[in-house]
């Protein structure tokens, strides 16, 4: 479809990005706080209750890039696409058990980042850095690919060029210095409302022109099987190629155990002001991905409204411009621009913190106080952002999506540190940092040889399995780290220094408070 420059859509645009900036800047004055403060900067004070947070977490997780990707790969590849519903299922009763001990703990602690409480658990300068620097590599494609989403958006509106994309990066990182965490908490509730309206109204409007859902379906059942390579699809989830059910089973449950180990949605769990808001959450959290079922379902849509692309990427903005009047189609598009922002300035304040405690405080300026961390972190947001955009500008977009794919390979390799190390000090700190090295270096080599594609297939007992890479390699993880901690514990050197106590795990009690900020680290 030929983008065309449409005028009334691209007020309604302005209308509304100019309604969010300025929702930016006025959330520094919203439950006021001293922003000199790391804790009120990078973390809104921690006082947000379930509703803020909900919609902070709902903006976080589902993201403009999942508004174009879900139903981009649904269009190319059919009901694969629909593993990203069974993720979404069983990411969150595994939140709901560890996400709020580590609330108690951060809160107990005065930590803020998830390397902070490494640092402190396992007495380990080497292994929080290593939490620290996986965080931020993983990260900055992330960020980058929610600047794609908002690339996408403004080129179906007929704008083009990368000056867009500029002005946007200067707009987030000015709001985003001015009033931290408080600004994508409270324009994520205009984000969420306006994702809402539009998923609700294309659901029940578009099949209404294209003779019901039984059409649409039967119209992508008979289209699918004719695509021999589907498009975005590896070859190890095309049936016949090699056994798809465990890759789809693995892709879900990797997924889901890497989505918690991102820096910003542990930012977004930390901002709540109670161990109960962040279960309340977790269980009321879900009610997205009802949305993002009906948001999959858009692919068979275009399928069945012969939309015609050769990016399909632009399968939804296609779509919408076919059937939605210019007004709603600027409101529409303005709803997945925003849905960049959010992330990507919740992203950014994550990696600030991940760089200003875990990587300044402890190598630069072991004494900083709270004001110089929170300087730090605001100039490090800058260059994070500034990261980004440069891989927006100046790389290809392939190369954007592979390395956020290699980010849940590299993510997940947290989890024994972070997730594990909330139930269990079991794990040697040594071991744990060496199963870190394994899982990194082998999830990148796999990843890479196999023109990183999602899954890798190999040969175990004679049965050929194919499993989404970053399980292997968590796998590996996690074998060398558990052998190594009994060697460590079997010959007696095991060192067990903890500076958490049971107590920090157990607390129950509402802040609505500062949290205490963590003395600066010794040893």
């Amino acid at each position: 479809m030929k983008h065309e420059t449409d005028t009334t859509a691209l007020i309604v645009f302005g209308l509304m990005f100019g309604l969010i900036t300025v929702l930016g800047f006025v959330a520094a004055r919203w439950r006021r706080g001293d922003l000199r403060q790391l804790n009120e900067w990078g973390l809104g004070g921690r006082r947000f209750g379930t509703v803020v947070t909900w919609f902070l977490l709902g903006g976080d997780i589902y993201t403009a890039y999942t508004f174009i990707a879900v139903p981009a790969l649904m269009f190319g590849s059919g009901g694969v696409g629909f593993f990203a519903l069974p993720y979404t299922i069983i990411v969150y009763p595994i939140a709901f058990v560890f996400m709020a001990r580590l609330w108690s703990v951060a809160s107990a602690r005065g930590y803020v980042t998830p390397a902070d409480f490494v640092r402190g658990r396992f007495d380990s300068r080497g292994l929080g850095t290593a939490v620290a620097i996986t965080g931020l590599i993983a990260t900055m494609p992330y960020i980058a690919l929610q600047l794609v989403g908002m690339k996408v958006v403004l080129a179906a509106m007929g704008v083009h060029g990368d000056w867009p994309i500029i002005i946007a990066f200067v707009i987030l990182a000015a709001y985003t210095w001015n009033s931290g965490l408080r600004a994508p908490a409270l324009i994520s509730v205009v984000k969420d409302l306006a994702i809402y309206i539009t998923v609700i109204v294309a659901v029940v409007y578009i099949p209404s022109k294209l003779g019901g859902y039984g059409h649409i379906f039967d119209t992508a059942n008979q289209a699918l099987p004719k695509k021999t390579t589907p498009a975005g699809t590896p070859a190890a989830l095309i049936p016949g190629k090699a056994p798809a059910q465990t890759a789809y089973l693995t892709l879900a449950l990797g997924s889901a155990l890497a989505l918690f180990m991102y820096p910003h949605v542990i930012t977004g769990t930390l901002s709540a002001r109670s161990q109960d808001v962040v279960r309340r959450n977790m269980a009321i959290l879900p009610a997205y991905t009802l949305m993002l079922g009906f948001l999959a379902l858009l692919g068979f849509m275009t399928i069945a409204a012969g939309i015609k692309t050769t990016d399909n990427t632009f399968a939804v903005p296609d779509l919408f411009l076919k059937y939605f009047p210019s007004w709603f189609e600027g409101f529409a598009f303005a709803a997945i621009a925003i849905g960049a922002l959010v992330p990507a300035a919740v992203m950014s304040i994550a990696s600030a913190n991940l760089f200003t405690r875990n990587i300044w405080r402890e190598y630069v300026h072991r004494n900083a106080d709270d004001h110089e961390q929170t300087r730090v972190a605001r100039w490090a947001s800058v260059f994070m952002k500034a990261g980004a955009l440069a891989f927006v500008l100046f790389l290809p977009q392939k190369d954007a999506i592979n390395l956020q794919l290699l980010g849940g390979v590299w993510i997940i390799q947290t989890l024994p540190s972070v997730m594990v190390g909330l139930f269990t000090r079991f794990f040697d700190r040594r071991a744990l940092l060496v199963g870190w090295v394994c899982g990194m270096v082998a999830g990148t080599w796999i990843a890479a040889s196999q023109s990183f594609a999602p899954t890798w297939a190999t040969t175990i007992l004679g049965v050929n399995v194919n499993a989404y890479t970053a399980i292997w390699s968590l796998l590996l993880n996690l074998l060398v780290t558990t052998g190594l901690t009994l060697l460590i514990r079997g010959v007696g050197k095991a060192d067990d220094r903890d500076e958490t106590t049971p107590a920090d795990y157990d607390e129950l009690v509402e802040t609505g408070r500062p949290a205490p900020v963590a003395a600066a680290p010794t040893g």
